[in-house]
């Protein structure tokens, strides 16, 4: 994993924002003190088109079982079988560490969303997902930077935006007061021990005249974001009781109970393209993948505490995978797929959304789950809902929301 520094050049010089991998402009300082208490949107992406049929698993359909002989997950009476939670659907039993939340209505699940486009490709498909112009190619700012840039900030020393992430995602394109790093422990002065606070001091007096070039102002605001982090991992040095993997999560809780504002977040997680040993409940990729997700989800909801009333996250993946298994024991790209919604004031213990079946005339293109429920109509629930935005079309451009639609999750 490469480290986030703020080089020298990356400072000073002409590709400051390609260089520190964070999007930072003005001429503010982070706050010092607690400032918001505001609510907060988690956004963890599956890159790779997550299998939603073998993590929100149809166990009550005789199709799925005739349709993955090797990889279905066994229903819920059977060795390895899923976990019921409503008599037609179960969790994959790797994700048991989440059973608790959905129990207490905190978790709830869509089945059958994604995007109405029918593209297999990855790119395009994560593309209009973090843009939410479905189609539309040419589109350059993401719904969550329309939904940052459209917003007054109340108190412009608010760190409201992390992206957890080796590059800036699409998502929060738009939006220039955004901080990216893979690790929020990596994201510091590009010197070591006691030469950082020198370096900093001196950069910090360079910066104090008239700010004209951007390198100048971003640079401010740079070491504002440094000085910010470094003071919320030395107040948070105990954390909850994360697994190895789960380093993301805990960054972005420490931030949450620091409280410096901070209002969407995004995670990446890769690796769920599983076209060959993928796997059910027991051996293969999948399974282990969830495994890591539900461990790192539930050590996030714990952690967080009282926090976690005002927290939304929202798991999604570009596309989901097809009904029927491939012959290496995988499944290839599909359409239609399964989100995780978990919060606080999530209206959950519920499977959300039509799923109309796996018979083929209820097939995408006689091979996949359809999409029954667009995946803009979730996001635009959440961000009017949870974020409080009084009408969240200007975050879809060429999507007609209909509030009728919504699910009622929150």
């Amino acid at each position: 994993m490469s480290r986030s520094y703020l080089s020298r050049r990356a400072l000073l010089g002409g590709t400051l924002l390609a260089s520190t991998s964070v999007l930072l402009h003005g001429n503010r300082s982070f706050a010092a003190e607690p400032v918001s208490g505001r609510p907060v949107l988690l956004c963890v992406f599956l890159r790779g088109a997550a299998d939603g049929l073998n993590i929100v698993v149809p166990h009550a359909e005789p199709e799925y079982y005739k349709l993955r002989p090797s990889i279905a997950v066994p229903p819920p009476d059977k060795t390895g079988g899923a976990i019921d939670l409503d008599g037609r659907f179960g969790f994959n039993p790797r994700l048991m560490p989440l059973k608790a939340a959905f129990d207490a209505k905190e978790l709830a699940v869509v089945h059958a969303v994604g995007s109405p486009h029918p593209t297999r490709s990855h790119f395009e498909a994560q593309d209009y997902m973090q843009t939410g112009a479905v189609g539309n190619r040419s589109a350059v700012h993401g719904w969550l930077g329309r939904y940052l840039a459209s917003r007054p900030e109340p108190n412009e020393n608010m760190l409201r935006a992390l992206a957890l992430s080796s590059r800036a995602p699409l998502s929060l394109r738009g939006y220039r007061d955004a901080l990216v790093t893979e690790s929020l422990k990596e994201f510091r002065l590009g010197v070591r021990g006691e030469l950082q606070p020198v370096l900093s001091r001196g950069f910090t007096r360079l910066y104090e005249g008239e700010e004209q070039r951007l390198a100048e102002r971003a640079g401010k605001r740079a070491l504002g974001a440094s000085a910010l982090v470094a003071r919320v991992l030395s107040e948070q040095k105990k954390g909850g009781k994360y697994p190895r993997e789960a380093q993301d999560f805990q960054d972005v809780a420490k931030l949450i109970k620091a409280d410096v504002g901070l209002e969407t977040a995004w995670i990446d997680l890769g690796g769920w393209d599983t076209h060959r040993y993928q796997g059910s409940s027991e051996r293969g990729e999948l399974p282990q993948q969830l495994e890591r997700l539900a461990q790192a989800l539930a050590a996030f909801r714990a952690d967080l505490g009282p926090a976690f009333e005002r927290v939304l996250v929202v798991v999604m993946s570009e596309f989901g995978r097809t009904a029927r298994e491939n012959g290496t024991g995988g499944t290839d790209h599909g359409h239609g797929n399964a989100m995780l919604l978990l919060g606080g004031k999530v209206q959950g213990g519920r499977v959300l959304g039509s799923f109309p079946g796996l018979e083929p005339e209820h097939l995408f293109e006689s091979r996949d789950v359809p999409v029954t429920t667009d995946f803009r109509d979730v996001l635009a629930e959440a961000c009017e809902r949870h974020l409080g935005m009084s009408d969240a079309s200007p975050l879809f451009p060429g999507y007609e929301l209909d509030r009728k639609r919504r699910l009622g999750f929150i």
